[in-house]
């Protein structure tokens, strides 16, 4: 252990002004345990260290084959090793500058141990989180009802909440917002996917009982509907489609009704339609779709973005079934499959497909800088790939 008299000899060899430091002097020595790789060093931003400091939780999850993420309550992150020039100390109940006393006497030293060293970090980069195969693992084993013989007899992993958070990188609050977007119900404590047709059969139970009863789409009453519907299906499965296609509010009088989505049902009614067809003639379509949607409703082509694709160049025009959520979710793999499909896209056509890889502040604009190259045709501007599609 070194005295003051060799600490000052060591400012003196070094040429340092001991009136221009701290009084106070810190000894380091690694202890006889200290080794790289026994810990690791995560960078935290501000409101991640609030979060700990909070006492929550943050959550480092991922399968073998997949590349680990950092969860908080709402967030994710990537992680990547940062290297450093510097040599990272572990030096436990190390003081910093601000927690000692200037005023402490001058020959105060303080001997420390080194309990490891590290020469890199963990770097935090917030991502999307990857949802994708929370919808893969529900569709494993859709629900058809409670007269379903598959139901009782399947073999598939059912999925509740805690489940889902181990296997999905992403946060609670993310993967529960994306059990809605995507229309998952919670049937006996575990997460279910409808299967489409027992869920369109459903909705045409729900649509049939409005136009029988005359009711403004703004104002299904949701007592009615159960008590119609539910010697046909269960009541938590008419509310469920109720829920999913419409949004539920309260009167002055404290009924509860819906307001119906138009768009939503109309794109439903156009993805049955289109499922059972390779290429559909698009004026045949948009005839044969009008007359399928409930009375009242207006089918437009705007309403099918992101689940079929309008071929133009053909004669006659087609359309086709083409589901965003179909596709890859990596962002090379998203733009190859696209390409694949069809040479050159307008932005137009060819942005409902790539929304939802948009990172935070990204632009569709900037992903198509990234990985495809423009070029005009006829006045038009479209985008092709930037490499070889196979």
């Amino acid at each position: 252990m070194r005295s003051r008299a060799e600490v000052d000899a060591t400012l003196q060899t070094a040429k340092l002004n001991p009136a221009e430091l701290l009084p106070t002097v810190h000894c380091l020595s690694f202890g006889p345990q200290a080794s790289a790789g026994e810990c690791c060093l995560l960078q935290l931003e501000p409101g991640l260290c609030a979060e700990l400091e909070a006492g929550r939780s943050l959550v480092i999850c991922g399968e073998k084959d997949e590349q680990a993420v950092l969860c908080s309550k709402d967030k994710t992150y990537d992680m990547k090793i940062a290297d450093t020039s510097n040599m990272l100390l572990f030096i436990p109940g190390c003081k910093t500058p601000e927690q000692l006393n200037d005023n402490q006497a001058s020959c105060n030293i303080i001997h420390s141990q080194i309990a490891g060293f590290s020469n890199n970090y963990w770097e935090l980069r917030r991502c999307r989180p990857k949802l994708k195969k929370l919808r893969k693992l529900l569709m494993k084993d859709p629900y058809e009802g409670p007269d379903s013989q598959k139901d009782q007899t399947s073999t598939f992993s059912k999925y509740t909440t805690e489940d889902l958070l181990s296997l999905i990188q992403a946060s609670e609050e993310e993967i529960l917002h994306q059990l809605q977007v995507i229309d998952a119900c919670e049937i006996e404590g575990y997460w279910r996917i409808l299967e489409f047709d027992y869920e369109m059969k459903l909705l045409n139970h729900v649509t049939q009982l409005i136009e029988s009863e005359s009711w403004p789409l703004s104002k299904v009453p949701l007592r009615t509907c159960l008590e119609e519907l539910g010697s046909l299906e269960p009541t938590d499965m008419i509310e469920h489609i109720l829920l999913s296609y419409g949004r539920k509010y309260v009167d002055d009088a404290g009924e509860v009704y819906f307001e119906m989505h138009e768009d939503k049902i109309c794109r439903s009614i156009a993805q049955m339609l289109l499922q059972n067809a390779v290429k559909f003639n698009l004026s045949e379509f948009q005839e044969v779709w009008q007359q399928s949607v409930p009375e009242g409703m207006t089918a437009r082509l705007d309403q099918l973005k992101g689940l079929a694709l309008v071929d133009k160049s053909s004669r006659p025009e087609t359309i086709f079934l083409l589901k965003v959520e179909d596709l890859p979710e990596d962002n090379q793999d998203r733009f190859n499959s696209l390409f694949s499909i069809r040479e050159k896209w307008t932005e137009e056509d060819i942005t409902p497909y790539i929304q939802d890889l948009c990172a935070e502040k990204q632009t569709v604009g900037a992903l198509l800088t990234k990985y495809a190259r423009s070029s005009m045709q006829n006045g038009v501007r479209v985008y092709n790939s930037r490499r070889p599609i196979s």
